[in-house]
């Protein structure tokens, strides 16, 4: 059934219209579009109108998602209970058997390439050459892993972990653990091991992938004493698992932590390619196809009010997320090839590795991405990138120093993807203007708890300036007032999710069958509290929204406002205050120091910079009476704080404080304070809900100076 174009022409003079699509009908959303009418007798006409059904018959629109992007496995009947509310999270294609990594590696070409892997240049090594596997060679790398990790006798719902850079062998490990069913856990190779220590403690890996060296900002950081800090302190909780290391980088300078019960990445494959287990007679890996809510790999949260949460993603909820973004909303196809600046501890890194599912080239790359600014652009055009991915951050400190447009090509370039932070408009303006114009700019917010998107892009839809481009088919979002309803357009509000999608987390870890049963129903009240406790029923996000007037059929962009919670983002790195807070407790509390100054509270919260793209960390600090912060102490708490986290952990400012405020049943107050430094007026802040209402004031004075600093 033939319908309307999703963009009509005479609707092109809207205020702020910076890109449109010069053949919205021959998108895959058109298609599916099209398929829809055709298979339900239906009368849609637009992307507002499909995304309306998509949401409406959740049941039908999910399941005709698995047929038209071709997921490999037994689908069955059941899809989901379109009368489910999110709080039940409801099981999602009962009869289903699938297996996520099979799905990665349908093409087995030896001629496509899967990915390639560049590094940083250092003075050692000024012109690294490129590393790359083509789509047979990685299916053959990840069949002896399989193999090497039977072989230890790990067997479906084991924990696989990575203490790791991005590069080839990590996403080799990951596909080969989870074509066994293991539970994938990844941590970036630049945090610190006792950050990686309070994530890998609550889930108890059986083996841990890490490498030798990283490399960042022109320079080679040896890495296996920071692997050794963390074994030492799993060891102590009686968690050994075996240890994989990976020759990331050569030089790096240090050899003196190698331990003699480690072993190397190349014996570990040889080992595994002799033995051939998990292989059928025809050499095949054995893919051991689960349930569509087994699962499949654990992420963890910020950390803000205590240990980062363990999320748990389900296996066919992640592979059916991800074919829709890409297959449908992204139209990526087979020749693109696909770039993501990332660490191997953001959600990116899996978004990114999905990118296999669609038989397209990954590009991983390790190092800083801004220590020479061409260099990403210059990878662009040799590369032929088609898909270029990055923060918001970036972006924003690009736009201070280089114009790619002024040097580069970029023939290849078709899509730039911008997460972490809210996308300034600004900045909308700067990528049309100094990096190219006929590009498809999406802002995309979703996060580790779904680990997808929730609003994104769309080649049938039109980019406005600031704002993302429309709401993902299939998730049923909207902006929420404080008591509950609907915002309305252009009102801002949090952010909710009123039906059940395929990518909400099974749970916090321990699932049932994983752990003690006091742990397990620990675990799901605290899922409970942390994603329905605000709003009867539905999914509470924590991120504060305008859902938009809908311009052209798209049924409303959205603008991100920031976080409702207290997640700091300084340059697009989310992490909890509780990071902070452990390093404070371990270090500076009356028990820990002998030094004159003791640390008795404190505070930290984000403070908006340029106009809301980036934010500072500012840490408040509370000594005992009559003590003065000195320039040591700032000193040896910024010290502590890189050495035992990151250098991007690192408060921008340490303000000692009278006092820290608490609500009446003893929580910190950090996100009315926060509110306060950032120009909020003291009466928003409801004096009743507070232990100690008084000392607000002196955030007051304090806000007004810090934003006299960067204004």
């Amino acid at each position: 059934m033939a319908t309307a174009p999703l963009v009509s022409p005479h609707e092109l003079d809207n205020q702020g219209l910076l890109y449109k699509p010069e053949r919205p009908q021959h998108t895959r959303t058109f298609q599916l579009l099209n398929l829809v009418n055709h298979k339900y007798s239906l009368r849609l006409n637009s992307y507002h109108d499909l995304y309306h059904w998509s949401i409406t018959q959740i049941d039908a629109f999910w399941s005709t998602i698995w047929d038209e992007t071709e997921i490999i496995g037994h689908k069955g009947a059941h899809a989901v209970d379109n009368s489910a509310l999110p709080a039940e999270n409801p099981p999602w294609f009962v009869d289903a058997k699938l297996n996520w990594a099979e799905n990665m590696l349908r093409c087995r070409s030896p001629d496509k390439i899967a990915l390639i892997q560049t590094t940083e240049p250092t003075s050692a090594d000024p012109d690294p050459s490129l590393r790359q596997v083509t789509y047979a060679e990685l299916y053959h790398i990840v069949a002896d892993l399989v193999s090497a990790l039977l072989s230890l006798g790990l067997k479906a719902g084991d924990r696989v972990a990575s203490y790791s850079s991005n590069c080839i062998e990590n996403v080799a490990a990951c596909l080969a653990a989870t074509a066994i069913g293991c539970v994938w856990v990844s941590a970036a190779a630049d945090f610190g091991p006792e950050g990686v220590y309070e994530r890998f403690e609550q889930v108890r890996p059986s083996v841990v992938f890490a490498v030798d060296g990283v490399v960042y900002n022109g320079r080679v950081h040896a890495h296996l004493p920071k692997l050794s800090s963390l074994l030492a302190s799993l060891r102590a909780e009686d968690i050994k698992p075996k240890v994989v290391v990976i020759n990331a980088v050569s030089n790096t300078g240090d050899r003196t932590a190698w331990q003699d019960e480690w072993i190397s990445w190349s014996d570990f494959v040889d080992d595994g390619r002799t033995r051939k287990l998990g292989r059928d007679k025809d050499g095949e890996i054995e893919w051991r196809r689960q349930s569509f809510d087994w699962p499949l790999w654990i992420l963890f949260s910020s950390g803000t009010t205590g240990r980062p949460k363990p999320i748990v993603h389900r296996a066919g909820g992640m592979l059916l997320q991800a074919k829709k973004e890409f297959v449908i909303c992204a139209d990526l196809k087979a020749e693109d090839v696909f770039f993501y600046y990332t660490t191997t501890g953001w959600m990116m890194w899996n978004f990114l590795v999905a990118g296999l599912s669609v038989g397209c080239t990954l590009v991983l790359y390790d190092g800083s991405p801004l220590r020479d600014p061409a260099y990403l652009w210059r990878l662009t055009d040799e590369l032929g990138i088609t898909i270029f991915g990055t923060s918001a951050k970036y972006l924003d400190q690009l736009s201070k120093v280089y114009r790619p447009k002024e040097h580069h090509k970029l023939d290849a370039l078709r899509h730039i993807y911008s997460t972490g932070s809210p996308l300034a408009p600004p900045l909308f303006d700067f990528v049309y203007q100094s990096i190219k114009k006929d590009v498809l700019l999406a802002s995309i917010t979703g996060g580790t708890d779904i680990c997808s998107l929730f609003a994104g892009m769309c080649t049938a839809l039109p980019v406005y300036r600031g704002e993302i481009q429309c709401r993902m088919l299939g998730m049923a979002i909207e902006a929420y007032t404080p008591v509950g309803v609907a915002a309305g357009p252009d009102v801002a509000g949090d952010l909710v999710c009123l039906r059940p999608f395929p990518c909400m987390p099974i749970g916090f870890w321990p699932l049932a069958g994983f752990g003690q049963e006091a742990a397990v129903e620990a675990a799901k009240v605290r899922y409970q509290q942390a994603y329905f406790s605000e709003f009867k029923g539905i999914w509470y996000h924590g991120d504060h929204v305008v859902v938009t007037r809908s311009k052209m059929g798209n049924g409303g962009g959205l603008i991100m406002l920031g976080r409702s919670d207290g997640v700091l983002n300084p340059g697009g790195v989310r992490f909890g205050s509780a990071e902070l807070y452990d390093v404070l407790d371990m270090c500076f509390s009356g028990s820990a120091t002998a030094a004159s100054e003791t640390i008795i509270d404190y505070l930290a919260v984000g403070q908006a910079l340029d106009g809301g793209a980036d934010e500072r960390v500012i840490l408040f600090v509370k000594l005992m009476d009559g003590e003065r912060m000195s320039a040591d102490l700032e000193k040896r708490i910024k010290s502590e704080i890189r050495a035992r986290r990151t250098a991007r952990h690192v408060p921008a400012r340490i303000i000692q404080v009278t006092d820290i405020p608490y609500t009446l049943n003893g929580k910190r107050v950090e996100v009315p304070v926060k509110k306060i430094i950032n120009g909020a007026a003291v009466s928003s802040i409801n004096p009743a809900t507070l232990r100690n209402p008084e000392c607000l004031d002196e955030y007051v004075r304090l806000g007004e100076q810090l934003r006299g600093e960067v204004s």
